[in-house]
């Protein structure tokens, strides 16, 4: 299961724990009657890490040998732990060996927290948990003594209990449509409990019914998030229906929307947009919850939208321009919303161009906080400002208190172009400033050109400005136009410092061009999900001044007149391969 971030770090209440305490001694051992099959992607490599005592969680390395540990400094990697995250990765494996550490871990879990101890006792958690424990029971029934059956049944049990009770008071959002789903697997594979199945399931899809908009979207506008949530959706969907129960055509309804909005997040090499604390997504997850929608609706969707949750995608000869288009946020996601308003990314065939830094949230504090940043995103930010402000709130966490008012958008398809106008009013209380972006994508998908405009309209904002100018010392107001590199592609300035050529590991070679500008060249960073320290990248960077009511810059990204329209991008993949941390 993609996880976008925690949903789990909300403290145990003490109520969830005499609860789990008190209904553990009421709970007697019941048998499976279904074993849905197990759809979680777990990777090869992963799992070998973990028998040799390497478990990467969340960013951290927890080195444990012969064991699974339960203990970590981040709050992330104790979720992913306590979620059974690292149960999909022994199960891709499916040896001997696997399965005794994914046995020997699961045992030791119900030892230690299996009545009401840990962090683990939050419904989102249990949820996660009993969704994985259920879907990998053949995995870790086979060979287990009759004793330690009778444990892990009981444990089901006492999950499904505690989650009838618990599930509709999980966090709003994605802790609580895990929680049901979690609630779903336990009412169909658990003896006795199948009349429940009804009363769940209704629950299920009214929770989901509050949650997804009608186009698709997630309040918190995180497109990972969203994917999570479609893959638990679309679990339960086929569990359903792989017991003969038709889902209901509400919820079918539901992740049809989704899909379509997924498909208008989904880059050309198959990744998700990275915006507001969402990652890529895990290699092939996104394919895997289209596929599962698909096997279960009659009525296939038609051609990808240009717009879903906030975001406008251009999209050309293999070539994807995803564009945040909305204002950030603020009420859905105070603490993880980024201010990237107007930010794009690009990706040619399977090789992402130019890219938002990321998430730092698993990298600490600081990388969280400089992530969210406008210059952490490909657009234009003043000097020490961002679109949105941050306010310090409870225990000094920076929550994302103000962004822009107005966000325009305005798509201008024509036979030659796929064009999108966009504006937001971010700079207009601090500058008297808007921003105005204009992109225009070739029908080849070989050109990407834009224009970006500050411009100060209105009597009261053009007086603004010239405040500001004044206080600058007539020198100007600096901003910067950045466009982050993705780490993978290889930037070099040329001598006159005009143009920048970046080739991809396909071939591909691409020229940026500034109109009567010099560049520059900077260091950057990729913060990605899943290893242990921030990539270096580079960042291509136009310092430039705003002296007038307006000042525009005109740019492009093209590929190089030599560089053929169609490659043969075929790098092989080691499926043994452990990958670099």
């Amino acid at each position: 299961m993609t996880e976008p971030g925690p949903i789990g770090t909300t403290p145990v209440r003490l109520i969830d724990r005499i609860l789990v305490r008190w209904r553990a001694l009421r709970i007697r051992p019941t048998a499976l009657v279904s074993h849905p099959e197990p759809r979680m992607i777990g990777q090869y490599a992963r799992g070998r890490q973990m028998l040799a005592g390497n478990f990467l969680m969340a960013g951290e390395l927890i080195e444990a040998q012969g064991r699974v540990p339960f203990s970590a400094e981040s709050a992330e990697a104790v979720d992913a732990l306590h979620s059974f995250e690292w149960l999909d990765h022994l199960a891709v494996l499916g040896d001997a060996p696997a399965r005794a550490l994914a046995q020997s871990g699961v045992l030791d879990w119900i030892s230690r927290f299996g009545r009401g101890a840990g962090p683990g006792w939050v419904p989102g958690l249990a949820g996660q948990r009993v969704i994985r424990m259920i879907g990998h029971a053949l995995f870790l029934l086979q060979g287990m003594p009759a004793h330690d059956q009778a444990r892990f049944l009981h444990s089901i049990g006492l999950h499904a209990d505690y989650l009838s009770r618990r599930a509709g008071r999980a966090e709003a959002g994605l802790p609580r449509i895990a929680a049901q789903v979690g609630q779903l697997y336990a009412a169909l594979a658990l003896e006795g409990l199948s009349g429940n199945v009804p009363f769940v399931t209704q629950q299920m899809v009214s929770t989901s019914a509050v949650l997804i908009g009608a186009d698709g979207g997630l309040p918190t506008r995180n497109p990972e998030e969203l994917l999570s949530v479609f893959e638990l959706l679309s679990w339960a969907a086929q569990a359903l229906a792989d017991q003969g129960k038709p889902p209901p055509a509400e919820l079918l309804a539901q992740l049809d929307r989704i899909a379509a909005a997924l498909r208008v997040l989904r880059h050309a090499d198959g990744g998700l947009a990275r915006f507001h604390g969402g990652g890529r997504g895990a290699e092939g997850a996104l394919a895997e919850a289209l596929a599962t929608h698909d096997r279960l609706v009659t009525q296939r969707l038609g051609a990808v939208g240009d717009r879903a949750m906030g975001f406008v995608r251009l999209a050309a000869g293999r070539c994807t321009v995803i564009i945040d288009a909305a204002p950030p946020p603020i009420r859905a996601a105070a603490r993880r919303a980024h201010a990237s308003t107007l930010a794009f990314e690009l990706t040619s065939n399977r090789r992402p161009l130019i890219v938002s830094c990321g998430d730092g949230r698993v990298f600490g504090p600081d990388w969280h906080r400089a992530s969210r940043a406008t210059a952490s995103h490909s657009t234009l930010a003043f000097e020490g400002y961002s679109s949105s402000r941050f306010a310090a709130r409870s225990k000094g966490r920076p929550e994302l208190a103000e962004g822009p008012r107005h966000v325009g958008v305005e798509l201008r398809h024509a036979p030659h172009a796929r064009a999108v106008a966009l504006s937001h009013d971010g700079y207009l209380a601090s500058h008297g400033l808007e921003h105005l972006r204009y992109l225009d994508l070739s029908a080849d998908g070989r050109v990407l050109s834009g224009a970006d405009t500050l411009v100060a309209t209105s009597a009261a904002d053009k007086r603004r400005f010239r405040d500001v100018l004044k206080r600058s010392g007539r020198a100007g107001v600096p901003f910067a136009l950045r466009f982050h590199l993705h780490p993978e592609a290889e930037a070099s300035l040329d001598m006159n410092a005009t143009a920048v050529s970046v080739v991809l590991r396909s071939g591909e070679v691409w020229v940026f061009r500034a109109e009567g500008l010099r560049l520059e060249l900077a260091a950057s960073v990729y913060l990605e999900k899943g290893r242990l320290k921030p990539r270096p990248s580079q960042q291509i960077v136009l310092s430039l001044r705003a002296l007038e009511d307006t000042t525009q810059i005109n740019w492009s990204m093209a590929k190089a007149q030599e560089t053929p329209t169609a490659l043969r991008d075929l790098e092989e993949l080691n499926p043994l391969a452990v990958p670099q941390l």
